[in-house]
């Protein structure tokens, strides 16, 4: 008598239905691959621009404002046009501002140095 052999029985129980084999998911592009990624090229390409067009409206701003004003600081009295009196507070308000951010960093670096030990 000749023996036919079984066929590989499936593990699942009849009652229950098939399992759908999961959708394969591409995966997500790395940075890298992106060819129109931003590089230091052209963001230095966009600052040259954003300062281009600072310096434009600086330069009207002084051409607009060329009448003399008398400017008092301490000991110094002189008449400077009104343009370059803003630009030299603007100035002096953003010197301040960097050392008062300046001294700001150092003192959180010290405090992150001290917490490390």
């Amino acid at each position: 008598m000749t023996h036919i052999p079984d066929e590989p029985r499936d593990p699942r129980p009849l009652d229950e239905p098939p399992v759908e084999p999961t959708p394969r998911v591409e995966p997500t592009p790395r940075v890298d691959d992106d060819p129109l990624r931003g590089s230091r090229t052209s963001g230095f390409w966009a600052a040259v621009v954003g300062l281009g067009v600072v310096l434009l409206l600086l330069i009207i701003f002084i051409a607009q404002n060329t009448r003399k004003t008398t400017v008092s600081f301490l000991a110094w009295d002189g008449q400077v046009p009104v343009a370059v009196a803003i630009l030299i507070a603007a100035l002096a308000g953003l010197f301040l501002a960097g050392l008062a951010g300046t001294l700001r960093i150092l003192q959180l670096r010290r405090r992150i140095r001290r917490t490390r030990r």
